[in-house]
């Protein structure tokens, strides 16, 4: 029997109420029905999604009380990166910014001397999520993670009644970047129910936040009450949205019902910027929450796009950090821990002090020199600080205190492995150079190994890698060439096939070009290029093992700093051990193709150029078009620029073909990149490069 539409409309129209009033009571604090009027509104949607669970949906307020545990989060990649900002800690370093940013967009054909039109806003301390809503349900949630790879608490967040779950847009797709965070109140009233149960407090509202959202039961993190502020849309074609600057598209949002800062505003130039630091800094413990900073964001959308990104932050923004919080507290001792890529850092171990919202207990010395520099002893009464609210670091020797009198010296040898520890000259790390041996290097090194531009062992993530070696399956690269099906088939979530495909990936990987293996050595300072061009010097491993220092120095880009590193690497008997357990495993990687100068008509239309790789082309992928590109002379950047020559545009191209378009650069499609190349290159495998 077919529903009645009556019941349709009715459940419609209780899920537009519901979440209009959730929107009001939590978002806007301005309540538009009694507590029990909302309730009896509820409890009759419920009713009648259990009656009719064809009824049921997702953007329904009823699926915000949480559903069954979960049994972990699985992976979500990024469609566009979540970087991080660079940070100012003083009005020095925000002037520099204001300056760089006029100097760029000068650049652009804009009055240098002009002030800047800036957005600027609170830097909540919380958690960074995105939300992507398809046909305009939520349908992702995730966490920033490393920026490239978050995790999937979609679950999780569906039950902040701050978050619609469904909002009123035509874009097939929108993803809204913001912070998840615990207003004081909440934090306060979230530690008095610790306090009766007799659990564990927290230390302060991030901390809490950031374990209410990473619960595997929903329903917990349903009853943490979690906050959320939109601060971002990420999208390839910015062009498309309703507004042209940043404070637009925070209007745009809060009218999608999207809770935004209310302490956000539009400033000029400079002045503006640092008026507005000043002024929300002393209303910093009159606000709700916890913030860290303001953020500064240039307003216009067209000039954030011409001042790009560099490598990990974008060059339009950057966040204004407050000063750091400082306390007194013995020292206790110097430890020296060992970094997943061998850097040994001296830890100082204290007498436990709060400081910063948490208590501390450990804090960097950051290396030796720095230990050398504040005179720092074991005894000593010492100044600790959490920089920029993060953190713990040692400052300083507390003055007109008792000086300690345990002398800091840095070992020689790893206190992980034994290793010998090296630090080149000019250099203010020291580092253990037992990187394929080091317990405390294992995981990195086999991670670095497997990568896709190293050995591209697909399937061996960092999970695997924790089970490998935690379970004592793997302690060397040279140990995955003797796993079998049954090695495998008891670990977590490694079924018969997965088994398989990561055997026939590891298989492949025998055969290699020598320059992969190479750089998946991991050999410090020894990048993809400088391992291209050593491997087609020296022909084989045993060679350049055997380097003298005047042979290295002969290979374009290897100065003396890169000639000690890998002479120190193949000086240390533990990886020697490695290398000759790799050969003897079978691993035989193939000798590298070395174009004559000049040889080809297509080195002399690629030399020298600068490319820009984006879509998906028909045969070629990413790092296949780059290896060409680059073996022809050509450079290959990851933003379009007036110095840009060429775009190599397949399909889905994004925002880079259209930059290209408006700067009038040169595009290519693979047959016009191959054309140019003189015909050379077929790829070792089909596949793609996205943008």
């Amino acid at each position: 029997m077919s529903l009645p539409e009556e019941l349709r409309a009715r459940a419609v129209r209780l899920r537009a109420d519901l979440e209009r009033y959730a929107h009001a009571y939590y978002v806007l604090d301005a309540p538009l029905v009694p507590d029990a009027e909302y309730d009896r509104l509820f409890s009759e949607l419920e009713a009648l999604e259990t009656s009719h669970p064809e009824l049921a949906s997702a953007d329904s307020p009823t699926q915000r009380v949480g559903g069954a545990p979960l049994e972990g989060f699985r992976e979500v990649a990024h469609r566009l990166p979540m970087l991080s900002l660079a940070n100012a800690f003083d009005d020095e370093a925000v002037q520099a910014f204001d300056r760089r940013v006029r100097e760029g967009l000068a650049a652009a054909g804009r009055d240098p001397e002009a002030a800047v039109e800036y957005s600027a806003e609170p830097k909540f301390d919380g958690l960074a999520v995105s939300l992507t809503y398809i046909g305009g349900v939520l349908a992702v949630g995730a966490t920033r993670g490393d920026g490239h790879a978050g995790e999937d608490v979609t679950a999780n967040l569906r039950t902040l009644p701050a978050i619609p779950l469904r909002i009123d847009t035509d874009r097939p797709r929108l993803e809204v970047r913001g912070e998840v965070l615990m207003r004081r109140r909440d934090f306060e009233r979230l530690n008095a129910i610790q306090r009766e149960r007799g659990e564990r407090e927290f230390a302060n509202p991030r901390n809490a936040a950031a374990g209410s959202l990473r619960q595997l039961d929903p329903r917990i993190t349903a009853g943490r009450r979690l906050f959320f502020y939109a601060y971002a849309v990420a999208d390839e074609d910015m062009d498309s949205l309703p507004a042209r600057g940043h404070g637009a598209l925070m209007d745009w949002l809060a009218g999608l019902r999207f809770p935004v800062s209310a302490e956000r505003a539009r400033v000029r130039g400079l002045d503006g910027l640092l008026a507005y630091y000043r002024g929300i800094g002393a209303r910093r413990d009159a606000l709700p929450y916890d913030i860290d900073g303001v953020v500064y964001k240039v307003d216009a959308l067209d000039e954030q796009r011409t001042l790009g990104f560099v490598s990990r932050a974008p060059r339009f923004a950057i966040a204004h950090k407050f000063p750091a919080q400082e306390a007194l507290t013995e020292l206790l001792d110097i430890e020296v821990q060992v970094g997943r890529t061998g850097a040994l850092t001296p830890v100082a171990r204290l007498a436990p002090v709060f400081v910063g919202g948490v208590t501390v207990t450990n804090a960097t010395l950051h290396n030796e020199d720095e230990v050398r520099r504040k005179e720092v002893r074991i005894g000593d009464t010492v100044v600790v600080r959490r920089a920029g609210d993060v953190i713990p670091e040692v400052v300083g020797v507390a003055p007109d205190r008792p000086r300690g009198s345990g002398l800091f010296v840095m070992p020689d040898r790893c206190p992980v492995c034994g290793s010998a520890v090296s630090r080149p000259e000019g250099e203010a790390i020291a580092r253990c150079t037992g990187g394929l041996f080091c317990a405390a290097q294992r995981k990195q090194a086999l991670l670095h190994y497997a990568s896709r531009r190293a050995m591209d062992i697909e399937g061996l993530g960092e999970k695997l890698v924790d089970q490998l070696v935690d379970g004592g399956r793997v302690r060397t690269p040279a140990d995955l060439y003797r796993l079998d099906p049954q090695a495998l088939a008891g670990l977590e979530r490694m079924g018969e096939k997965s088994a398989a495909n990561l055997l026939a990936a590891i298989e492949a990987s025998r055969t290699r070009p020598l320059s992969r293996l190479v750089f998946a050595l991991g050999i410090r300072n020894v990048g993809e290029t400088t391992a291209r061009d050593l491997a087609r010097a020296f022909g084989s491993l045993q060679a350049l093992g055997a380097a003298r220092e005047e042979d290295l120095l002969q290979v374009p880009e290897v100065g003396p700093v890169i000639a000690q590193a890998i002479q120190g690497f193949f000086a240390e008997a533990h990886n020697r051990e490695v290398i000759d357990a790799l050969l003897a495993a079978g691993v035989a990687p193939r000798a590298e193709a070395v174009p004559p100068p000049g040889a080809t008509p297509g080195a002399s239309a690629i030399a020298g150029r600068t490319f820009v790789l984006t879509g998906t082309l028909p045969t070629l992928t990413r790092d296949e078009a780059r290896a060409l590109i680059e073996a022809a002379g050509g450079k290959v950047t990851g933003s379009v620029s007036r110095k840009t020559d060429f775009v190599v545009a397949g399909e889905e191209a994004g925002s880079k073909l259209e930059r290209a378009r408006e700067l009038g650069v040169a595009v290519l499609d693979e047959a016009g990149l191959r054309e140019r190349l003189g015909g050379q290159g077929q790829p070792d495998a089909p596949g793609g490069a996205s943008d």
